[in-house]
């Protein structure tokens, strides 16, 4: 047994939004002097690249890791996940008030968030727990200070295995900026100010662009490969064990989420979309929780299936080539069910 530490790694918020900067800022302030806690920040994880340096530290943290990011907390694991963050799932009993909401209601959504688990799983999960915690849900900064130190004392000693990085040990210069965050906080205030010196600004992780691109929740996924017959830019592969795998990530098409809609396990996130049952809300995907019509298709009532196609055909045009309709990658037997089923909602009684 080893006595270990728990790093905490807040996600900064695209933007310079006053409002979300303070609070990463107070989080990481008060976590600073915290005992049993290491702190660092990086920049949006959605928006890294696996080889981006903030990505290769996440990598390398050996122990338990709490991320704070603003993204749902299923967003942002699988998010982790796909760049070769991995660890058994950590609970956190932080919520939003859409979740606590949820729960206050009936037990109808148990259903769908059993799906949780049914999927093919990830691979080479490490001996060791992963928190994602979303940064929206609380606007003070003592929430989450409580969290934090409520699982470090239930991870304050543990055995750690060597673990095998899938990105590999990141150069000990590309590791210094994030092992330093009070002169990176520092820094970020200067750049901030418009004051920021030359070291400054060495300080500071690169730059990242917005990004649009598929997550796939594989605690969900059954490798039916529906979505790489719907999308026609390439955007979905398999790797060497024959399952899917989001392959040409900047394929996709900015804003269009049509594949999340056609996936019969609604195991394809967004974590940038509007709508929170495809940006990763918890349990409700798909579920009687959210707007099933907008969800689903839109507010004319058109399916999931009817939407996802149009969709794929305006980005399809966009680039040049011929819409499609139907006639590629949609199964009827996916729309027949999906049909049926605003077909069984529309004759409920709510």
């Amino acid at each position: 047994m080893a006595v270990s530490k728990v790093t905490v790694v807040i996600s900064q918020g695209q933007g310079r939004n006053p409002v979300r900067r303070q609070l990463e800022e107070d989080i990481a302030t008060i976590l600073l002097t915290e005992p049993g806690v290491d702190v660092s920040l990086v920049p949006h994880l959605y928006d890294m690249s696996q080889e981006h340096t903030g990505m290769l530290f996440l990598r390398s943290v050996p122990g338990n890791l709490v991320v704070l990011s603003w993204l749902y907390d299923r967003a942002a694991r699988w998010t982790l996940d796909r760049s070769g963050v991995r660890g058994h799932e950590g609970l956190s009993l932080l919520k939003s008030a859409d979740d606590d909401a949820e729960e206050e209601e009936d037990e109808d959504s148990d259903e769908m968030a059993s799906k949780d688990g049914n999927g093919i799983g990830s691979v080479n999960i490490p001996n060791r727990r992963v928190y994602a915690i979303d940064l929206r849900c609380s606007q003070n900064a003592d929430d989450f200070i409580r969290e934090v130190r409520r699982i470090a004392s239930e991870n304050t000693v543990q055995t750690v295995e060597l673990m095998s990085w899938i990105g590999g040990s990141p150069k000990a210069e590309q590791l210094e900026r994030y092992l330093q965050p009070e002169r990176m906080l520092e820094a970020r205030r200067a750049f901030d100010s418009g004051n920021a010196t030359l070291e400054d600004k060495a300080l500071l992780p690169e730059d990242t662009g917005r990004r649009w691109y598929p997550v796939i929740d594989y605690s969900r996924c059954t490798n039916c490969m529906e979505c790489i017959d719907f999308c026609l830019f390439g955007v979905y592969g398999v790797d060497a064990l024959d399952r899917i795998l989001v392959e040409q990530q900047d394929s996709c098409k900015k804003g269009c989420p049509a594949c999340s809609r056609v996936c019969p396990e609604n195991a394809i996130i967004f974590p940038q979309h509007k709508m929170p049952a495809i940006a990763g809300a918890q349990g409700e995907v798909g579920g009687l929780k959210i707007d099933l019509s907008k969800l689903f298709g839109g507010d004319s009532g058109e399916s999931a299936i009817d939407m996802a196609v149009k969709e794929r055909d305006r980005e399809l045009i966009l680039d040049g080539r011929h819409a499609v309709g139907m006639s590629v990658g949609v199964k009827q037997k996916v729309r027949d069910e999906i049909d049926q089923l605003i077909a069984d909602l529309d004759a409920l009684e709510f």
